[in-house]
């Protein structure tokens, strides 16, 4: 047999198998390893949705037990009674989709003028754009606040949107994942007679995909996350996101139910909590595979 058919077997067992050569298949060991690490991070999630549909009674007497024979939704309904949650995932929503797409549309295009034009003090412009990134968050915010009393945007939504959307990281994310495209292409679409927003749009979003769906997850889970400047930014019920919500629901469950014990708060924190981490585990979940792809799309030299 020669070694042109050895490599054809080869080449068409790898093809049935879907695993490449340079792939070897994890061991029992390796298994294990994944399988409790697993087991560490998925308990604490599974700990807290049990514990919030037990009695309050039972949070503080048996923490770590569960039983479906005692399962209810009484923290739920009370929590929904004593929070407005529903206000605050409305304009957690609000915000996450416009600051996000201001995000998405203005940051790439940025990286993009970054990585592939030359302009008079493009490297001076770039470095103070990184010096920006040291500067810690709560030195902006007296600034900004500053600035949104002068414009009378305190307790809008403008407040809450606007700044930051258009931030450092994701400018200096889209230059470094730009960056790697070849000039060819571009070069290439000049000839064919594609305008220049024509090339970005046509040429470079489907090549950095990967890094911008990454990006789209970054994005949207520090903006749900967020808490420090929506609660500086608006004391106003009507305009508070769900982080800031959250802050305040011990304070809401004591203040409107009389004789409210330790029990009853811990009962319906963990039933808001419970609540507001769906939307960024389901958001992870099923952009799982485009945000890791993302993340190693530099690592590896083409």
């Amino acid at each position: 047999m020669t070694s042109q058919t050895k490599t054809t077997g080869m080449t068409s067992r790898t093809k049935r198998t879907g695993r490449s050569l340079s792939q070897p298949r994890p061991g029992p060991l390796q298994y294990l390893v994944l399988g409790l690490l697993a087991l560490v991070f998925v308990y604490p999630i599974w700990w807290a949705v049990s514990s919030s549909l037990k009695p309050p009674a039972d949070i503080v007497r048996d923490p770590l037990s569960f039983s479906l024979g005692s399962a209810t939704l009484d923290n739920y309904r009370a929590m929904f009674d004593d929070v407005p949650i529903g206000t605050g995932f409305v304009n957690t929503v609000l915000v996450v989709a416009v600051k996000g797409a201001m995000t998405m549309f203005f940051c790439p295009l940025a990286g993009y003028a970054f990585a592939k034009y030359r302009f008079p003090g493009k490297n001076l412009l770039f470095g103070v754009l990184m010096l920006t990134l040291m500067l810690p968050t709560l030195v902006l915010v007296i600034p900004l606040l500053l600035e949104m009393s002068q414009l009378g945007w305190v307790n809008t939504y403008q407040a809450l949107i606007l700044p930051g959307s258009i931030d450092a990281f994701s400018i200096f994310w889209m230059r470094q994942t730009i960056a790697a495209v070849p000039d060819e292409l571009l070069d290439a679409g000049r000839v064919d007679g594609a305008s220049e927003f024509g090339i970005f749009a046509r040429i470079v979003v489907p090549v950095i995909r990967p890094g911008i769906a990454a990006l789209g997850v970054l994005t949207a889970m520090n903006i749900y996350n967020d808490f420090v400047w929506p609660v500086v930014a608006v004391n106003d019920e009507s305009h508070q996101t769900l982080q800031v919500v959250l802050s305040t629901l011990a304070q809401n469950v004591t203040g409107n139910r009389v004789g409210a014990d330790f029990a009853t708060v811990w009962g319906e924190l963990l039933a808001a909590g419970s609540i507001a981490m769906l939307p960024v585990l389901a958001l992870f979940v099923l952009l799982q595979r485009h945000f890791i792809n993302g993340i190693l799309a530099g690592s590896v030299k083409g």
